[in-house]
């Protein structure tokens, strides 16, 4: 029988993680989503969005042979490993094209087995077979499921520099699309970007235009929550500085300000562009 890509379950961005009993907290790995088929063709790897990345990764399909299954849809994330044991989503790009040795499919829910749809079957009990399916020191590796509280696990995550964490209920079935069964919780990191510009619209909030201070590149707007004398300090300096445009951007509201200017910006955490982002403090660089 030929399988199907399953579109994923998507988890809900919350601001913290619940708590209780009835749920299980999995490390947010920083990766690409991804499906492994097992079907009587062979290992097919699809991406988040169904696209048949196979040929992209021929070791970890190698791997998938190995598994205890004759038929299998698995959910999952391709990864790349730094020293530290930690995901790092930098590396993965390299590592696909140049570095397959380095690529691994962290596992964490079943969709199908032997035949079998395992999607109404609950949360628990999918993982659980999934567990005994993989074998141990592989490419392929399970999720496992964090020991203690809530509170206390994102605590540890957020201070090991990871991306954060997904809370799954225990008894929940597999339904495609965006789901509250599963929820995301992701940490905070404070970095330091070139500011460009600033946008103040009456009756709108005033926020920073950011860029990457290695490569100039734009990643985003961060909202301006300074207190009141800071932002009068910030105004004056933009009105002292105004620059222009750079190449490519047009944003009539926006007052573009002259190299120079370092903004601290918290931000959530593993994202290639600025989310949720915030201006903490400004400062000049010195020259």
């Amino acid at each position: 029988m030929r399988l199907s890509f399953i579109p994923p379950l998507l988890p809900t961005l919350v601001e913290k993680p619940p708590d209780g009993e009835a749920w299980i907290h999995e490390v947010k790995f920083d990766g690409y989503r991804s499906q492994i088929v097992i079907d009587n063709e062979g290992v097919r790897i699809f991406t988040r969005r169904g696209l048949d990345w196979t040929a992209k990764y021929r070791d970890i399909t190698k791997a998938a042979a190995s598994l205890y299954a004759e038929s299998a849809i698995i959910d999952g994330e391709i990864v790349v490993l730094n020293d530290a044991g930690f995901s790092d989503f930098g590396e993965l790009r390299k590592a696909i094209t140049r570095r397959q040795h380095d690529l691994y499919f962290v596992a964490f829910d079943l969709l199908h087995l032997n035949g079998h749809d395992l999607r109404d079957m609950p949360l628990v009990d999918r993982r659980d077979i999934l567990q005994a399916m993989i074998p141990a020191g592989a490419r392929i590796q399970f999720s496992e499921a964090l020991p203690g509280d809530a509170k206390s696990i994102f605590h540890l995550i957020d201070n090991a520099g990871l991306e954060g964490m997904v809370s799954k209920r225990k008894d929940s079935v597999y339904r495609s699309g965006n789901s509250t069964a599963w929820l995301k919780t992701k940490a905070y990191a404070v970095d330091e970007y070139d500011l460009l510009g600033v946008e103040r619209e009456p009756g709108k909030p005033a926020f920073a235009l950011m860029a990457e201070r290695s490569t100039g590149r734009y990643v985003g707007a961060a909202f301006i929550t300074l207190n009141h004398e800071m932002r009068e300090r910030l105004w004056q300096r933009v009105q002292e500085q105004l620059g222009s445009a750079p190449t490519g951007m047009k944003r009539p509201a926006t007052q573009w300000v002259k190299p120079g200017l370092v903004g601290r910006v918290k931000h959530l955490r593993g994202e290639e562009d600025l989310r949720h982002a915030s201006l903490q403090d400004f400062r000049e660089e010195k020259r």
